[in-house]
């Protein structure tokens, strides 16, 4: 009901853009093939979707299964963070090209390569050879990073009215496979008798299916760069020399370094405290789920405010809460530390995601902006799983790991203030 909802004023709003020969380079004339126009629309949408479903399924699915990894391959703990920070330095590393190459190549050819990488290092890291889980994680990054980047600029050039509205159906999207992954890998690796490879191996079907979308996209739009792509080049703006696209990568690469921390992390604090590991992979796909009501409903939202300053700041309030709940031994405490955990995340990406859009003029300005915080802002949530997990290994106690949760948390609200000021980069 939710997407019927969504799809009707989209729909109406993609319909007129059409008739008024906007920019859109991926749908025909709808005056002169109305049925391949709506066809092309609904291919559009699905793609889109379907790229999104990959963007986090193949990380979260590894928090609740490290355990299982560690005695498996005799890992440290510090060494099974890189499993969750290689793809972040994938992020880091591919964000500035990944603009460059679809300018080159052009977004559908380039979404569609990048998830078949995603396929072959879903399938890479499963085999029973330590290095070869590492180079898998590796593709995987490298896979969703060009998705992280591409998607922002198509729904600010595609849907220029509908901005927080796409990026919540994505977002949630996103939100909503990422808690399924979550919760399913301990009961497919133990309770289905798959072993954790088997269950990793999983979402490789689910990027095939967003590959096969994007093929066809790529077919329906015929992939080509027009005349209104290349006018787009003009409106490139220095994005490095700007302020505000500072904060906003700043903003961006703190709640994502909470994020990932506790999806790497956040099954074993639970596991220290008492829980069993099939309850505590439970508790990261809650913290998911807790989210993916306000991926869709704060972005919609945010939008029509005057500024989005206020709910930039709740939602990382609303995480810092939840940071500071898991110094709690108390189930029910904990408990809805992981809700209000979801709550400010699912928040505070949407919000992110969006503003690429909204604080830029242009959609490839968007896509500028898009690579340079997911890049920066990644390379700094690179360091959370990672740096927590020696922390963790120095200290013994996951209490000074959740602090600096907590003081990230804090910082983070601080940036979102500042980038939820209605202005442009420029």
């Amino acid at each position: 009901m939710i997407l019927h909802m969504a799809l009707g004023p989209l729909s109406e709003d993609f319909e007129t853009r059409m008739e008024n020969l906007t920019l859109n380079t991926h749908l025909t004339d709808r005056r002169d093939n109305p049925a391949s126009s709506r066809t092309s629309f609904i291919i559009l949408i699905a793609a889109i979707l379907l790229a999104a479903a990959n963007m986090r399924a193949s990380i979260t699915s590894i928090g609740p299964l490290t355990g299982a990894i560690r005695e498996s391959t005799g890992l440290s703990t510090g060494a099974m963070g890189w499993l969750t920070t290689i793809p972040l330095l994938g992020f880091a590393l591919l964000s500035p090209l990944a603009p460059v190459i679809a300018r080159r190549f052009g977004t559908e050819r380039t979404l569609a390569a990048s998830l078949l990488l995603m396929t072959f290092g879903v399938a890479i890291r499963t085999v029973p050879a330590v290095p070869l889980l590492f180079v898998g994680t590796a593709g995987v990054g490298i896979s969703i990073a060009v998705c992280n980047v591409l998607l922002p600029g198509i729904v600010k050039k595609s849907f220029p009215h509908r901005i927080g509205l796409m990026t919540g159906l994505y977002s949630m999207t996103m939100g909503l496979v990422a808690s399924v992954a979550a919760a399913v890998s301990v009961p497919l690796a133990q309770g289905a008798g798959w072993g954790w490879r088997n269950s990793l191996l999983v979402w490789g079907a689910l990027s095939v299916i967003g590959l096969c979308a994007w093929l066809v996209q790529f077919q329906s739009s015929k992939a080509k760069i027009s005349g209104a792509a290349a006018q787009s080049h003009l409106h490139r703006t220095n994005m490095w020399t700007s302020a505000l696209a500072w904060k906003i990568t700043l903003f961006m690469g703190l709640q994502s370094f909470n994020f990932y921390v506790a999806v790497a992390w956040l099954p074993d604090i639970l596991i220290s405290k008492g829980w069993s590991p099939e309850h505590a992979g439970y508790m990261l796909s809650l913290m998911q789920i807790a989210g993916i009501p306000f991926n869709l409903l704060i972005p919609t939202i945010a939008e029509k405010m005057k500024d989005q300053r206020f709910a930039a700041a709740a939602a990382s309030l609303l995480s810092l809460a939840g940071y500071i709940g898991l110094l709690s031994n108390h189930s029910l405490a904990l408990t809805a530390a992981v809700v209000l955990m979801g709550i400010g995340q699912g928040a505070s990406i949407s919000l992110a995601l969006m503003f690429f859009a909204l604080r830029t003029k242009h959609a490839a300005d968007a896509a500028s902006l898009s690579g340079m915080a997911q890049s920066m802002g990644y390379a700094l949530a690179a360091l959370g799983p990672i740096g927590l997990g020696f922390l963790h290994d120095a200290a013994s106690s996951w209490a000074w790991p959740i602090t600096a949760m907590a003081v990230v948390g804090g910082m983070t609200a601080i940036f979102g203030l500042s980038s939820g000021k209605k202005r442009f980069v420029e």
